[in-house]
């Protein structure tokens, strides 16, 4: 049975412990390479405040990068968290009207593992472009290759790839036992309240990553994250997270206050919210450079005096 949306008031989990996971920015230099340093230290402040990196994702440019940067990007990481978790996106670029790329995967999967990451299976042409029980057949063959990973639902508005899966895939990916999670990134709350809903009726353990940067309180309802926008500030969305954990009403007005910043720095073009991020890691002082990936769209100049006022009501 396909839930209905649920009153959202009944999903409402006070003092959940939230699991977050931030999506690393890669930051780039003025001369167009990669400023590791800055990755480096950005990494390092996020398994600090107490979120789990997330890797060669799109706010990596993990779709852009060659895999010589994943690699590094991966060992980087992996030294960062000395054991703690952490997760990676597994990317396959392909083209409309591909195959599935099993292999492809198999490869990326690998590369993750041996850096004691845990799999992101981004979608593709490929993987997606298939019937719904061949889509939940391939999720299962992959699972075959690895103790853990993550699914990953993306709407069209963040990668042409991308595809929000009906219900019946969603509870397939629920019995590929090795799938622990799946990212959600429709940017609607009814499909993700669905999608709670049935969670919680078949496999309580499974977790529904919100990646909702224009609805972060998803996290009241019983999603955890794997968010771009945390990029921003970890520190402050770890502090967020436990006044929630705690019944703390400060709760809201750091939500309001993220919410503000997500308005802003995901408005339409989308994928420009990775320059917003480079412009407001540089207020921050937490890079010195705010270039990105050539190939990445830009905001104008005009934004910084806003994202700089942003910057000055962040708590100390």
């Amino acid at each position: 049975m396909i839930p209905s949306v649920p009153d959202p008031l009944s999903l409402i989990r006070p003092r959940r412990r939230i699991e977050g996971f931030s999506a690393i920015l890669l930051p780039f230099l003025s001369e167009g390479s990669v400023d590791w340093d800055g990755f480096r230290g950005h990494v390092r402040r996020t398994v600090e405040a107490g979120l789990g990196p997330a890797v060669n994702m799109d706010t990596g440019f993990g779709n852009l990068i060659n895999e010589a940067t994943k690699r590094h990007a991966l060992e980087i990481t992996r030294q960062e968290c000395a054991g703690r978790s952490y997760v990676a996106g597994a990317f396959v670029g392909d083209a409309p009207g591909a195959a599935f790329a099993r292999d492809a995967y198999a490869r990326q999967m690998e590369m993750i593992q041996e850096f004691s990451g845990i799999p992101v299976i981004f979608q593709s042409h490929g993987l997606t472009g298939q019937p719904d029980d061949t889509i939940v057949a391939a999720y299962a063959s992959l699972g075959a290759l690895c103790d853990r990973f993550v699914g990953f639902e993306l709407g069209t508005m963040f990668a042409p790839f991308g595809k929000i899966y009906s219900l019946d895939v969603f509870r397939g990916l629920m019995g590929v036992r090795s799938c622990i999670g799946a990212k959600h990134s429709s940017l609607r709350r009814d499909l993700e309240w669905q999608r709670l809903v049935l969670r919680d009726a078949i496999r309580p353990d499974f977790r529904v990553y919100t990646g909702n940067d224009l609805a972060i309180d998803m996290v009241m309802y019983g999603s955890d994250y794997l968010l771009g926008l945390s990029t921003f500030a970890p520190d402050v969305f770890a502090r967020r997270d436990a006044a929630w954990a705690a019944g703390d009403p400060a709760f809201h007005e750091l939500n309001d206050l993220l919410q503000y910043l997500g308005f802003l720095a995901f408005r339409p073009p989308v994928p420009a919210y990775k320059h917003s991020a480079a412009q407001f890691l540089k207020l921050r002082g937490w890079i010195g450079c705010d270039d990105t990936h050539p190939r990445s769209p830009r905001r104008p100049e005009s934004d910084r005096e806003i994202l700089a006022d942003i910057v000055a009501r962040l708590p100390r």
